[in-house]
């Protein structure tokens, strides 16, 4: 018998499945054992997936969706399922799959990220974006159910089709689409029924374990990095939208006094046995030593779980990455700090959409560490240095030009902000468009079924 806590729940050899009703009494039974208990959303969200219905989970960051997502696994080990867990970072995969085997234990959850393939043949499979290629290479039903994770990406320019090829090509599958930045998805749970036959319920919550507390800085980066070290609102997360800028803005803060001598001496005693064996690796030492950390894709495997396990253990009180840590990374965060509100998004640039904002602001807050998350925007930096410039000259000190905008700006403000903070996450929109890459996989995948394939699928 496993000793994995959700595997002991699962039917024995020879025994029947186990009724709905009795999924929920385990997993409820389960839960309890953890010491918490459903919110109501996540009730609902379970009930509506044992009634075998599709679900669309829109709640916040840190309300308990993967908790939802551990029932819809279960409940297809229980039926004698198989089930997959798809999301857009690869990071989050590898996360989610210690978790899931964890809970299920290792012989039952396998993962396959396309570099590489652990126990393909388990009941549970963990995935990045290679589940709509599955989707059009298999001609049997492969999967029962799919979870969603990041289910934003749907909209992504780039990205989206991978996102909704599996929707329109699995159709005996029961779907769990999770985000905490979901606008209207009207359109698509109207497409996935008609695809499908089988009902969409949207589980929709505002309702945060952690709220959220606002602020619109006028200081220069160190100062308002200090005056929150000062308030004890580390650890803080500065959120730039380029490896190079996080670089910078680490460097920036090198001149605060960020941790005690004796925080300091513990940093350095956790770094001992650890090889900084790249040319990088020597500048990161110096800020990891610093109490800073660095966290984007770019870094190596190795000193990107470094960043994770110090700052999880509570030795970092600042980090400065990309706006990647808006996809779900367990990294703890109690303050959220843009060093901007505009990024090129590949073509130009733009002011950071209400979705991404969102997306990164509700990292802010642990549940059961913190009773309130904060999330500071700066103002640009050219502001910022005017607004100091024009202190000096009303103290009748002699100033001779004003600091231009930094190359690629686009304006953005107070107003601006509180636009971000209070409207919805924009409609997600059909990125679908038929590729070469894309027909000629349906050929290879249909042979000379490819025709009715294409219709399928368009």
């Amino acid at each position: 018998m496993s000793t994995a806590p959700l595997a002991a729940l699962l039917p024995k050899p020879g025994e029947p499945k186990l009724t709905p009703d009795a999924v929920l009494d385990r997993f409820v039974q389960y839960v309890t054992t953890t010491g918490l208990s459903l919110y109501p959303a996540q009730e609902e969200a379970v009930l509506e997936l044992l009634g075998g219905k599709h679900v669309v989970l829109a709640t916040p960051t840190g309300s308990g969706k993967s908790l939802v997502a551990l029932a819809f696994h279960f409940m297809a080990m229980a039926e004698g399922k198989t089930s997959f867990y798809t999301c857009p970072i690869k990071a989050l995969v590898n996360e989610k799959f210690f978790a899931l085997c964890d809970a299920f234990g290792a012989e039952n959850v396998g993962m396959m990220t396309g570099d590489a393939a652990i126990n393909r043949k388990a009941p549970i499979i963990c995935t990045a974006e290679i589940l709509s290629s599955f989707s059009i290479r298999e001609q049997r039903q492969f999967c029962d159910c799919v979870v969603m994770d990041e289910f934003h990406y749907y909209g992504d320019k780039d990205r989206g089709v991978a996102w909704q090829v599996p929707l329109i090509s699995m159709p005996e599958t029961q779907f769990l689409l999770m985000s905490a930045t979901l606008g209207d998805t009207s359109a698509i749970a109207t497409s996935l029924t008609d695809i499908t036959r089988r009902e969409v319920i949207e589980v929709r919550s505002a309702q945060r374990p952690v709220p959220l507390e606002y602020r619109y800085s006028e200081t220069p980066l160190h100062e308002t990095v200090g005056d929150l070290l000062n308030e004890n609102k580390a650890p803080i997360y500065l959120v730039n939208f380029s490896q190079r800028g996080a670089a910078e803005q680490a460097q920036n803060c090198m001149s605060i006094d960020v941790c005690t001598k004796e925080e300091k001496q513990k940093l350095k005693e956790s770094l001992q046995c650890f090889k900084f064996d790249t040319p990088f690796g020597k500048d990161l030492k110096r800020f990891l030593q610093h109490g800073i950390g660095i966290h984007h894709a770019g870094l190596l495997p190795k000193y990107r779980r470094l960043v994770e396990r110090l700052a999880q253990s509570g030795q970092l009180k600042v980090i400065s990455g990309t706006d990647t840590l808006g996809v779900g990374v367990n990294v703890p965060i109690r303050t959220v700090l843009f060093t901007q509100l505009c990024k090129f998004d590949g073509e130009k640039t733009i002011v950071l959409p209400v979705r991404d904002f969102h997306q990164i602001s509700g990292r802010a807050g642990r549940k059961g560490f913190d009773d309130l998350g904060y999330v500071v925007a700066q103002a640009p930096a050219h502001v910022i240095e005017n607004l100091k410039l024009q202190q000096k000259k009303n103290e009748g000190k002699k100033v001779t030009m004003q600091k231009a905008p930094q190359k690629g700006y686009v304006h953005f403000d107070a107003q601006t902000f509180e636009r971000l903070r209070t409207n919805l996450p924009e409609k997600l929109e059909s990125r679908f468009t038929v590729t070469h890459g894309l027909i000629v996989s349906l050929l290879q995948a249909y042979e000379g079924a490819a025709t009715s394939g294409y219709r399928r699928l368009v």
